[in-house]
């Protein structure tokens, strides 16, 4: 079906009733969306925002968006569908209207904030649900997201070095190196389990070198020597010792 701007004031005024639950005709419904105009619309959009109805906002400003989409308002009233997806629980909503807004908008004043969101987007589909709600830290879950999150957080900072989320993104940087060390122990763990040492060892060697500044400096040591302790490799488990005694004492490999 041809989609015109009648036809999508028709489905924005259904979609808006019947949020609303009103029970008017539908040439009614019609007229009184055509009669509030776009802006009275985003403000509705924006009030659900502020009372946190995130499921409403988006879908306003989505019919918004694409019954309007060269509007006044287009670029700010997909920057919050950005947020409202996010916030509504629809993560590949956000980053497909995130990816479409970066394309159409390279030189936009808020792309930086795109990016951003990214970032975060990603960072919560890295989370899972049931696990949170359990109380249980899976490490050894796929970091992927993880690294997508990294790398959108890297562009951002590289881009845009002095933009007002660069320093979120640093520190959400920081808690993903450590995410992702958590899972180089986890494999190396699972590889200790199947008697697989070499490939334990390296493990804990690529945390060593690429996540120096997390906290699985010490149990990447431990999986190292331990590992060259079963491969009867003295003088690599002696430095490896040297090392965890300087930094961890109080580390129980050192008994």
């Amino acid at each position: 079906m041809k989609f015109t701007k009648k036809t999508g004031v028709a489905i924005l005024a259904a979609s808006i009733f019947t949020l609303g639950g009103c029970a008017s005709s539908e040439e009614e419904q019609i007229q009184a969306v055509a009669n509030q105009g776009v802006q009275a619309l985003y403000t509705d959009a924006r009030d659900s925002m502020s009372v946190g109805n995130f499921a409403q906002a988006s879908q306003i400003l989505g019919l918004i968006d694409s019954t309007y989409p060269f509007g006044a308002h287009s670029h700010q009233v997909q920057l919050d569908l950005i947020y409202s997806y996010y916030k509504g629980g629809k993560p590949d909503q956000a980053l497909a209207t995130i990816d479409r807004f970066v394309r159409l908008n390279p030189n936009h004043a808020d792309v930086d904030y795109a990016y951003f969101m990214r970032g975060v987007t990603n960072m919560e589909l890295d989370n899972n649900l049931f696990q949170e709600l359990l109380g249980v830290d899976r490490d050894d879950r796929d970091p992927s997201k993880s690294k997508e999150a990294f790398e959108d957080f890297r562009r951002l900072i590289q881009k845009y070095p002095n933009s007002k989320y660069a320093a979120d993104a640093r520190e959400r940087m920081l808690h993903i190196k450590n995410r992702l060390a958590k899972y180089e122990i986890a494999v190396a763990r699972f590889y200790m389990r199947r008697q697989a040492y070499v490939a334990a060892a390296n493990r804990g060697r690529y945390v060593i070198e690429n996540f120096p500044d997390t906290s699985q400096v010490q149990p990447a040591l431990e999986v190292m020597v331990s590992s060259y302790d079963q491969l009867n490799l003295t003088e690599l488990k002696e430095n490896t010792m040297r090392t965890l005694r300087l930094n961890y004492p109080d580390s129980e490999f050192l008994d």
